[in-house]
């Protein structure tokens, strides 16, 4: 099934992203021994024109002023609607007020590591000789999507089954005796602040770990409201499950440190076969499709996995303070109010978080501009109201807020007494708006969050002339 969605003026024909294998239609997956290829380009969105009529403030106001009011909002809605084109506001609500943002959150991750590494960078898993004969060292590169063999849960993931084969081939006759695992590219916590008690227990998220396989789930798969089981210790978990595959026990794995290579006297490079030198690597898919999948499923672990790119490219700490003085640094560079943000994780699972709406708008509208041609694949990765990821099975009300189906593409947040929806959306006129409705004082959420997509899809709706 294919379907149209009009953003920045372009019409494209989408499928609904990760959950149906990246543009596949067909659930199957590849054999064991097919060679994954890279995928093809993702559409750019091209600059945003001035297609269609656009709206008036006095005509956004009269149309949902009274929506923003609903009681089960609470007392704090903070609202940002803008017209992408010219960027001029047409709706607001103390649009700089720092708000509990849940996982809208991850706007910001996806674009400061847009920023940052460019869609087309790929994560790095390494395995390195180590000090002992035998020895072999598991070196996390911060790839979340790392999946143990064919049965993964991110497409295109690299495989430890494929490391291990090249790892058997760089030792030639000499037997595999230990697996040590080295996490030190991440340093810090391995939870971030402001997270609720029972997150990990729930399924929300794992220990935030270098080295981790499909996201720290015990089983390659991903449930929509949670409870996905998560092991205790991520990493040691990818060591045992490396070290099965070069036919070695459990028992044979310990936490370390890889050995700094030997240099060889006649070219100063790694020696050949001793302590530290590269025995196989595999690589992650494109970063624009790992991000697709953080956005559209609203993946906690994948965000501050990623998060933590931002932080390395800045040469500072892999660490949640670490990422968010980096992520703050990259918005001001991208000439975006950062004093906006207050960041203490990633994902959005940290209620000391706090982000204005219009931020959020801004960071659409630069990502819609083309001024910025790497934040423009942020888009891809966006639910879309009644079709993909976390907006799949919303606006589904005939009489209140359905119309809003494929026109909207919006990151959702929800925590404890938060509710929150930013994104895109199509008037009726064709006009594209970026819009930011962050409510941190609501009643019960599911009432919540259908207030919100009544908003987004009356704003679809009016021609607010």
């Amino acid at each position: 099934m294919i379907f149209l969605v009009l953003a920045a003026g372009t019409v494209f024909l989408v499928r609904p992203g990760p959950v149906d294998r990246w543009l596949s239609g067909d659930p199957a997956k590849p054999s064991a021994s097919a060679r994954t290829p890279d995928p093809a380009p993702s559409p750019v969105l091209v600059a945003a024109g001035a297609a269609g009529t656009a709206p008036t403030a006095a005509g956004v106001e009269a149309a949902i002023g009274s929506l923003v009011d609903a009681p089960v909002l609470g007392s704090r809605v903070n609202v940002s609607v803008v017209d992408v084109a010219t960027g001029d506001a047409l709706y607001e609500k103390n649009p700089e007020t720092k708000t509990t943002p849940a996982s809208t959150t991850k706007l910001l991750t996806a674009a400061t590591v847009l920023a940052a590494r460019g869609p087309a960078y790929r994560l790095s898993t390494r395995a390195v000789a180590g000090a002992e004969p035998g020895e072999v060292v598991l070196i996390g590169g911060g790839d979340p999507s790392l999946a143990v063999d064919g049965d993964d849960l991110f497409p295109g993931a690299a495989r430890l089954d494929k490391l291990a084969e090249q790892v058997k081939k760089a030792l030639g006759e000499q037997k595999p005796s230990r697996v040590v695992v080295d996490t030190s590219l991440f340093t810090g916590p391995e939870t971030g602040p402001g997270w609720e008690d029972g997150l990990i227990d729930g399924g929300q998220v794992a220990r935030i770990q270098a080295l981790t396989t499909n996201g720290g789930r015990v089983e390659p798969v991903h449930n929509e409201f949670g409870g996905d089981d998560r092991f205790a210790d991520p990493a040691l978990a990818a060591g045992r499950a490396f070290a099965t595959q070069l036919g070695l026990p459990g028992s044979a794995v310990r936490k370390g440190k890889a050995p700094a290579a030997e240099e060889s006297t006649a070219s100063s490079a790694p020696a050949a076969g001793g302590p530290g030198a590269e025995l196989g690597v595999v690589q992650s898919p494109p970063l624009v499709h790992v991000l697709d999948w953080m956005l559209e499923q609203s993946d906690n672990v994948l965000a501050e996995a990623l998060a933590r790119q931002v932080a390395l490219a800045a040469g500072k700490e892999a660490s949640f303070a670490g990422a968010s003085e980096a992520m703050r640094a990259k918005l001001t560079e991208l000439g975006l109010p950062a004093d906006q943000a207050e960041l203490s994780d990633a994902s959005g699972l940290s209620l000391d978080n706090r982000i204005s709406p219009g931020l959020l708008t801004d960071l659409l509208v630069l990502a819609a501009s083309g001024k910025q041609p790497a934040l423009g694949n942020m888009f891809g990765g966006l639910p879309v109201a009644g079709w993909s990821g976390t907006l799949r099975s919303r606006f589904a009300d005939p009489t209140s807020n359905q119309v809003g189906q494929g026109l909207v593409r919006a990151k959702t947040g929800s925590l404890t007494g938060v509710n929150a929806i930013s994104g895109n959306l199509t008037t009726k006129d064709g006009r594209l708006l970026a819009f930011a409705v962050l409510a941190d004082e609501t009643g019960e959420t599911g009432a919540a969050r259908q207030a919100l997509d009544r908003i987004a899809a009356k704003l679809v709706t009016c021609g607010c002339q």
